[in-house]
């Protein structure tokens, strides 16, 4: 999503105007899926043991999907159940509550919000009744207070108040490492410096191994840049640090290798960099780069001409006075 700054750009549009990634308001459908329709669109993957993930849509956020776009889904752990993320809408997180219930009895302990974007933190409300731990970064909260409310008129918007549910905020803030206990697995955090955004949160599995880096990932679809171009390589470089061998990304498919999808992500962040940095020393305006940069790299990723443009604006931007 978009940085919460209202100056302009040099494009002469503001940063919510040009940036408001993963809300495309021009895609507004007219009418909403029934609720029978929309739970039959979707399944839940079991990418481990007791690891239930539901792959989003690579489209933009409309009132026919829910916002339902980005890979929700739950741990089972032996004294209770972790959401992994809630969901882009109350309705979404609605849908993700009744399919745990399908699954498990056990309490629903943890709920993660892995960084400020609606399409991972607007599900929360659907949870606020199970009274668990809300985790998030220690960025977090400055991050909803800064944002939570526009995203919220937004989704009003594109779907109805009924739909939308409330900001909800982390109970339980993450600075640095964390863990959680759910008896028979561990869950590892890790809370991230700027990169997709300002509140990045990662989570590794005991029990499976897997790693669930959320938006620090993207696969097919492109990533949406929000915090800091330089920070995100950065970051990359500390997932791979890890040893994971897969992961569950925040968009794309619900398991992949690692490596590969890491190298993916970073050969296009680094195209941005280096194509943005070189229009900026030909003294190229920002209006016109935003239609040159890394455009190599267009059939490499969906959703490419909803995303590149903004993400070329954010990279000018860090990088113009670097």
């Amino acid at each position: 999503m978009t940085a919460s700054s209202g100056h302009p750009t040099r494009s002469g549009l503001t940063r919510r105007q040009s940036l408001f990634g993963g809300l495309c308001l021009c895609c507004l459908g007219t009418a909403g899926l029934s609720p029978r329709a929309y739970a039959e669109t979707f399944t839940m993957d079991e990418v481990g043991p007791g690891i239930f993930i539901r792959k989003g849509l690579i489209a933009d956020a409309d009132a026919q999907n829910l916002d339902a776009i980005a890979n929700i889904g739950f741990i089972v752990g032996e004294n209770g159940v972790l959401v992994t993320e809630s969901g882009g809408s109350l309705a979404d997180g609605q849908w993700l509550r009744s399919e745990i219930a399908k699954r498990t009895d056990k309490p629903i302990t943890h709920v993660v919000l892995t960084h400020v974007h609606p399409d991972h933190a607007f599900g929360a409300g659907a949870f606020v009744a199970d009274k668990p731990v809300f985790v998030g970064h220690a960025k977090l909260k400055e991050a909803l207070d800064a944002r939570g409310e526009f995203y919220r008129k937004r989704l009003i918007d594109l779907f109805g108040e009924e739909k939308t549910g409330p900001v909800v905020y982390p109970t339980m803030a993450v600075a640095d490492t964390a863990e959680i206990d759910l008896g028979d697995r561990t869950l590892v955090f890790t809370a991230h410096g700027p990169a997709h955004t300002t509140s990045d949160l990662s989570m590794r599995d005991s029990k499976s191994g897997l790693l669930f880096p959320a938006d620090l990932l993207f696969v097919e679809r492109i990533p949406s840049l929000d915090g800091s171009l330089k920070g995100w390589l950065k970051e990359l470089e500390r997932i791979k640090a890890t040893g994971a061998a897969q992961a569950v990304p925040g968009h794309g498919p619900v398991r992949v290798e690692l490596a590969p999808a890491v190298a993916d992500l970073t050969a296009y962040l680094t195209a941005l960099r280096d194509e943005t940095k070189a229009a900026i020393a030909k003294d190229v305006p920002i209006d016109k780069a935003v239609g040159l940069v890394a455009q190599g790299q267009q059939d490499k990723w969906k959703l490419f001409e909803h995303y590149n443009r903004r993400n070329v604006t954010v990279a000018y931007q860090e990088l113009e006075w670097d």
